[in-house]
């Protein structure tokens, strides 16, 4: 079965994206596929480079990208909700004339569009946190 994955949920005030993690990694490990993973709202902090976590907690933007290249796997971060939060690619950064960019380089940045496509051809679509 092909599975895309919605996360809409910030890394450290929300279940959500530990969940939705879990769940990735128990998909892929029982031999389904994932189409994409994507990020909405709040849930594109994922994407972001300039987060730090306490020590003792766990620290998903890492656990994301190590899926990323481990499995291939698709992860967007919604481009107008990434823009809001600060989460910009360094051609964004120029755009609006910021200083840096703070997205992962395991993650890209999209429209809507992606999230539709997903839909299209994916067997399940399963969204953790409220949208």
């Amino acid at each position: 079965m092909k599975y895309t994955i919605v996360v809409y949920g910030a890394p450290f005030s929300s279940q959500a994206p530990y969940s939705a993690c879990q769940f990735a990694k128990a998909v892929l490990a029982r031999g389904h596929s994932i189409y994409r993973i994507f990020f909405y709202h709040d849930g594109v902090l994922n994407a972001s480079s300039l987060s730090i976590a306490p020590q003792d907690d766990a620290y998903l933007p890492a656990e994301w990208a190590t899926l990323k290249r481990e499995h291939d796997l698709d992860l967007v971060a919604c481009i107008g909700a990434s823009v809001k939060r600060g989460v910009i690619t360094p051609s964004e950064a120029e755009r609006y004339q910021r200083s840096g960019d703070s997205l992962q380089s395991e993650f890209e940045l999209s429209g809507l569009g992606q999230l539709v496509d997903a839909a299209l051809y994916s067997d399940r679509v399963i969204t953790f946190g409220a949208g």
